[in-house]
């Protein structure tokens, strides 16, 4: 496979080309159709003008942010490995492309990738103990099944927890002992958001004989169509639309208050929801609040963008024991008065922000004292 270029699709069009640059950079072109009828795959990074754009940063290794979504996180990634290793490649000496290429139009979201692998084919999970176990041992190291069997239903995958992928579904699985209620603690703060006016996607908890159930969420990156179709949905990540490497604590929710009212036309009901996410992260204790946990979703037909449905709400501590997204500069014990100054600035009333905030606070102060003691990955 060549590894020096590389096709990027939406829809079946062509949306340009990928090729890596002398100094090992991925440099992107628009195709000359895209040109035409096309829309920014990137708002602010990749506007739709002829040209060779190149990453100025190297944040993401050399690639612009849209292109790194599609990439895994840590649970893909070790997927990722373990099938270059079975092709007998060095994972360690993999190029981005050949990454893109491995993913193919298994992705997050509505982008794709030729020359793929291949064409990956989800298919309808049974028995999702076994699953659970081939993860453990997985995680673990210890030899499992087809490389490339997993890394199907995973491979393209965010976040660290083991997880498998249908065209609808995903679905999560504990591995460690201390991690055995982490689905049901997962279902019960996508719950409690609901309940405090937060748009989240359908959840579930499946059934097992081994913990306390599988966490399951409806992927709000495919859209069913009334012929029973599934439609990709373009999505991008906060971290991929500005830029930023999502590990380090580089954003404050003044940025992403800016950025839905920017993105979003400076429609009311989206900043709203953007400010009860923040009141939430902050009074359920879910400090995991980089800026990969936050999407938004474009519209083609109506040229816009939306807030995704929340996702990853849990009980989340980080190392450092700070959130990961500060609150009006505050990471460590952000309360009302930070809440106020960010929903303020945004242009929302006083009065409506301190009601939502203790209404949210109250909603939360249960499940907060519930959880607070016990440790999830």
């Amino acid at each position: 496979m060549n590894g020096n270029k590389l096709e990027v699709t939406f829809h079946g069009r062509k949306v340009g080309t990928l090729s890596e640059t002398p100094n090992h950079r991925i440099a992107f072109a628009y195709a000359r159709e895209w040109l035409d009828t096309g829309f920014p795959i990137s708002p602010f990074s990749l506007p739709v003008k002829a040209g060779v754009f190149v990453p100025s940063s190297m944040n993401f290794g050399g690639l612009y942010g849209c292109f790194a979504d599609s990439l895994p996180d840590a649970w893909g990634q070790l997927l990722m490995q373990r099938m270059f290793a079975k092709h007998g490649l060095k994972p360690d000496r993999v190029d981005l492309l050949t990454r893109l290429g491995a993913i193919g139009n298994a992705g997050m979201g509505a982008l794709c990738y030729q020359p793929a692998w291949s064409e990956w084919s989800l298919q309808a999970l049974s028995d999702l103990d076994a699953l659970a176990e081939e993860c453990r041992r997985t995680l673990i190291g210890e030899q499992t099944e087809d490389a490339d069997t997993m890394f199907a239903l995973a491979g393209s995958s965010g976040g660290a927890r083991p997880k498998v992928m249908t065209e609808e579904w995903i679905i999560k699985f504990p591995v460690a002992a201390e991690d055995q209620d982490a689905g049901s603690m997962e279902k019960a703060y996508m719950d409690c958001a609901e309940r405090c006016g937060i748009v989240v996607p359908e959840t579930r908890l499946l059934p097992s004989k081994r913990c306390g159930g599988y966490f399951s969420v409806r992927r709000f990156d495919r859209e069913t169509l009334p012929d029973g179709g599934i439609m990709r949905r373009h999505m991008l990540t906060a971290a991929a639309i500005l830029e930023l490497d999502w590990r380090s604590s580089a954003m404050d929710y003044h940025t992403l208050m800016k950025l839905t009212k920017i993105l979003c036309r400076d429609r009311r009901s989206e900043v709203e929801q953007m400010f009860r996410r923040m009141c939430f992260n902050v009074f359920a204790h879910n400090r995991d609040d980089h800026s990969k946990n936050f999407s938004y979703l474009y519209d083609e037909t109506n040229d816009c963008w939306s807030l995704s449905p929340a996702y990853d709400l849990t009980w989340s501590n980080t190392a450092y024991g700070e959130h990961t997204t500060t609150v009006d500069g505050n990471g460590r014990d952000p309360g009302i008065k930070e809440l106020l100054a960010v929903g303020k600035a945004a242009g929302l009333s006083a009065a409506w922000c301190e009601k939502i905030a203790k209404e949210i606070q109250e909603e939360t102060y249960p499940l907060e004292a519930r959880y607070k003691n016990r440790t999830f990955l």
